[in-house]
């Protein structure tokens, strides 16, 4: 059975003075009923890697290397991340596939090697508004999954999130009917390709302009096994509720 997330991605968001949110959901969350996931800018992961300790919140990484080290400058490995006490890597993210053209075997290759040096890789999917409207999001999706999850995963070391490119950002959220439609084929794509033990235990998360006022609709769905939170989760009061309709799907 996939376990539940809520995963925070703060983009190139926070400083110093934003950790002082941590505080507050350390204080609200001592023993969450589901896991929580925070991924700072790459500034700030040991300080907040350190400020929760072994507390309930895990952390990880916006991005990575393919290698394990060498002449990349301005980028970090998956063997840094784990040495700032991360845990896992959003990798594939539609921001990075945009922004700095990253292909489905450049997001491979990255998530083997975070798998590799034990982080949990959270593999990014989605269609644009133009792929969506020509009829072509499973399409899309099953092409992306398939080139950009590596083959040596478990249901503990991936996690895949389902993020319509359309709907980051934008406040405008997919119905119930979509996000159902491509969990479900992300689902049958993982059991075909894993088995049935593997496939099922993936969390698959969905990602898109999730806000307290939806969560709660969105994690109702099935094969809905969290979410991949961005603006929201700046703010230890949203992604609280975010977490509190987790708790209770």
């Amino acid at each position: 059975m996939a376990q539940k997330l809520a995963a925070g991605n703060w983009k190139m968001n926070g400083t110093e003075a934003s950790l002082a949110e941590i505080d507050k959901m350390l204080a609200a969350y001592p023993e969450p009923g589901c896991k929580v996931l925070i991924c700072p800018p790459a500034t700030l992961l040991d300080r907040l890697s350190t400020r929760i300790g072994d507390g309930p919140i895990a952390t990880g990484a916006q991005d990575c290397h393919m290698k394990a080290s060498g002449a990349h400058t301005g980028d970090i490995s998956a063997d840094m991340i784990k040495d700032a006490g991360g845990t896992y890597a959003i990798l594939g993210h539609s921001e990075r596939r945009t922004d700095h053209g990253e292909s489905d075997e450049v997001v491979k290759a990255k998530s083997a090697a975070a798998v590799g040096a034990g982080l949990i890789a959270v593999v990014c999917v989605g269609e644009t508004e133009a792929q969506r409207d020509a009829g072509q999001t499973l399409d899309v999706v099953g092409t992306q999954l398939a080139g950009s999850v590596p083959d040596d995963v478990t249901g503990e070391t991936l996690v895949v999130a389902y993020e319509p490119v359309w709907a980051i950002g934008t406040g405008r959220v997919p119905t119930i009917e979509q996000i159902a439609e491509v969990h479900d084929f992300i689902r049958e794509k993982l059991v075909d390709r894993f088995g049935a033990e593997t496939g099922n235990a993936v969390s698959l998360l969905y990602g898109g302009s999730v806000k307290p006022s939806n969560a709660a609709e969105i994690f109702a769905v099935a094969n809905v096994d969290g979410a991949l939170v961005g603006g929201a989760s700046l703010k230890a009061d949203d992604f609280g509720a975010i977490i509190d309709a987790l708790q209770s799907a």
